[in-house]
């Protein structure tokens, strides 16, 4: 995504259009998985982008105030990660070992959502759901020890 792309989305929210965080928005448009804010320093750095660790928060920090991602935290980790904010709603299966973090296909939760707003006559407006366990190789790692 270019620059100008970017500043359509930052404009419509009142963000200021900066390279930085044209960057960091580009990498996590084109990114299907969650990323910490070390791995999108990482992944910028190592384009030979000019960007600082704590400028990447800052920015991820702006955009999850203003809707654009969503942010996930790892429980037992002082670690966050972070995806864009899209249309389709997405659930994660997320190892406590090696911390892989994988997408629900179909949200388990639609018929129960129904059924609450039918008894409870509450008018929900969406939930959040993270599974955490083992993903089948760390399973597999701790049993052949």
């Amino acid at each position: 995504m270019k620059i100008q792309e970017s500043g359509l989305v930052f404009s419509r929210l009142g963000i200021k259009n900066t390279r930085q965080r044209a960057m960091v928005f580009d990498l996590l448009k084109n990114t299907d998985t969650l990323l910490t804010a070390e791995q999108i320093y990482y992944v910028l750095r190592s384009r030979d982008e000019n960007i600082n660790l704590s400028t990447v928060y800052r920015i991820l920090e702006l955009f999850v105030s203003k809707g654009i991602i969503k942010k996930l935290n790892i429980p037992n980790e002082n670690v966050s990660a972070f995806e864009m904010n899209r249309p389709e709603h997405r659930h994660h299966l997320i190892c406590m070992k090696c911390k892989k973090v994988i997408p629900i296909g179909e949200c388990p939760f639609k018929s129960l959502e129904k059924s609450l707003r039918e008894t409870t006559e509450f008018d929900i407006t969406g939930h959040n759901l993270e599974v955490f366990g083992y993903c089948p190789e760390c399973k597999h790692k701790s049993q052949m020890q």
